[in-house]
């Protein structure tokens, strides 16, 4: 009986450790959830007033882009870019929207460039495109993030 007692009493404080679980430690699931997010992507694109009620993503991330290129180019028209420079038709136009809802436009042009007066046409970029609406920026797990993203904007429609 005292066998099987200091057996019984053996086997359980041995199996007291197969219970026990291991907690990880802060920075251990800091460091995984970091490794889990895909910096690459926001969970929602930078939207305006007119796309937020729309609830599928690629329709208001459509939405969006759609508004930005037609104000741009609405802004540019009343200009004289297309006279200006009359082999111009389209400009790249890098967009940066930062997580305070500020805008910023630069355009890029090819490296071999030089038949643009590129300081001008950045100068009138700004210019135009200073009283800008509001547009809310990008998220990425519900915290506003800074997003750039490169779009085409028409000068000169035929």
């Amino acid at each position: 009986m005292k066998k099987a007692f200091a057996l019984l009493l053996l086997t359980l404080c041995f199996s007291c450790q197969y219970l026990e679980k291991k907690v990880p430690s802060e920075q251990e699931l800091l460091d995984q959830q970091m490794r889990e997010i895909n910096w690459k992507e926001v969970d929602e694109y930078p939207s305006v007033g007119d796309c937020e009620k729309l609830t599928d993503a690629t329709q208001r991330k459509q939405c969006f882009f759609d508004f930005l290129t037609a104000t741009i180019e609405q802004k540019l028209a009343i200009d004289t870019l297309a006279t200006m420079f009359p082999k111009l038709d389209t400009i790249e136009v890098r967009v940066t929207v930062f997580p305070d809802a500020t805008l910023e436009f630069k355009p890029e042009f090819p490296k071999d460039s030089v038949a643009y007066d590129t300081i001008k046409i950045d100068s009138i970029l700004r210019a135009r495109l200073i009283d800008f609406p509001k547009v809310n920026p990008a998220l990425k797990r519900g915290i506003p993030v800074k997003t750039q993203f490169m779009l085409p904007v028409i000068i000169k429609q035929e």
